[in-house]
């Protein structure tokens, strides 16, 4: 036994959570299946995760937070890709659900188009829209709120070419 109580085989574990959470935050399932595959046996594992859990470093509702708050600030997404990935890194419903209820989707389509429109900035409308469009489709944005953002950005672009 060590020092702490926990017999070496949780310490191990214990180590090797703690360095794969050094990378960033992690859900309890795919901490759970990061220790698997590296050959711990459940009782270390859920041993290991309680210890944790009380120390407050595995919270998967702090986990979505980030997770959420981190895709609005660098890559949006529409909530229903932001929910599809949370519940891939399993996340339960209920709180997936409380998470994303705080997403405004149009600011969301709008931040990441406006990165892709800077790089388009010298397309001709057709090859705007159709760019802009696919963009974000691909993030999960449905064809309504795409269109009402890929014409707000493409009038934004013309009154500034206008005033130049």
């Amino acid at each position: 036994m060590s020092s702490s109580g926990s017999s070496p085989g949780v310490e191990h574990c214990l180590d090797a959570a703690y360095n794969y959470l050094s990378y960033r935050p992690r859900s309890e399932v795919e901490l759970r299946i990061y220790l698997k595959r590296h050959g711990y046996e459940n009782y270390f594992i859920e041993s290991a995760l309680a210890k944790l859990k009380q120390q407050g470093i595995v919270d998967d509702v702090a986990f979505a937070r980030f997770w959420r708050d981190s895709r609005e600030s660098f890559s949006p997404r529409s909530s229903t890709a932001l929910r599809s990935e949370l519940k891939r890194k399993g996340i339960d419903s209920e709180t997936i659900a409380e998470t994303i209820g705080e997403i405004d989707e149009e600011s969301s389509a709008y931040k990441a188009a406006q990165k892709k429109a800077k790089v388009l900035a010298s397309s001709d409308y057709s090859s705007f829209h159709h760019k802009l469009s696919a963009y974000l489709w691909r993030r999960g944005f449905n064809y309504e709120l795409t269109q009402r953002v890929v014409k707000r950005l493409w009038q934004e672009r013309s009154g500034r070419e206008q005033n130049a």
